[in-house]
């Protein structure tokens, strides 16, 4: 299903959310819809455009520790650019994983500067093993990223609907054959 993203009351992104938080927040009163999907939803005695953006009535401020980038797998193939980091080729979500560069094993920890993306192929090839030990080495070293609110919403989105690009800013150049 369609995801809604939802803009601060100055127009800023704040963050995509699922189609029913958005449904919630409309119910509540507490936003404007701006753009629809081609899509409609439908309750019992219901039917509804499907938000595709919506901006907040009220300002939300965002206190600093809310700019840091969320550790998670998406982000990190996003920080990697969905490129295994040992073999240097551009994978699908799917045909990825994240690999520790120093094992949990050996003593590695789960940071940014310890987990890289890796396929399944170059993975499996250095198990247990740090990249030495193993015969390989990383592309680059990973450290934690820098993104800003904006950046953080924008890098992770895959062919981004077209209702949602004046809302954007993009600052990098779009790869329509990313899938």
């Amino acid at each position: 299903m369609e995801m809604t993203l939802l803009l601060n009351a100055t127009y800023e992104p704040l963050r995509v959310v699922q189609w029913q938080k958005a449904i919630t927040l409309l119910w509540q009163g507490k936003v404007e819809v701006l753009e629809f999907h081609d899509r409609d939803i439908h309750g019992v005695s219901i039917s509804l455009k499907l938000p595709s953006v919506m901006r907040l009535l009220k300002l939300v401020k965002l206190r600093s520790h809310q700019h840091n980038v969320k550790f998670s797998r998406l982000n990190i193939f996003t920080r990697d650019r969905y490129t295994c980091q040992y073999c240097c080729k551009r994978f699908r979500t799917e045909e990825l994983t994240f690999d520790h560069v120093i094992p949990i094993a050996k003593g590695g920890k789960k940071t940014w500067e310890n987990i890289v993306t890796a396929c399944w192929r170059c993975n499996n090839k250095k198990s247990g093993r740090i990249p030495e030990e193993a015969g390989m080495k990383l592309k680059k070293r990973p450290v934690k990223p820098r993104w800003t609110p904006r950046l953080t919403i924008m890098v992770g989105i895959r062919n981004a609907p077209d209702s949602w690009r004046d809302y954007l800013y993009w600052n990098m150049e779009l790869d329509d054959n990313v899938s």
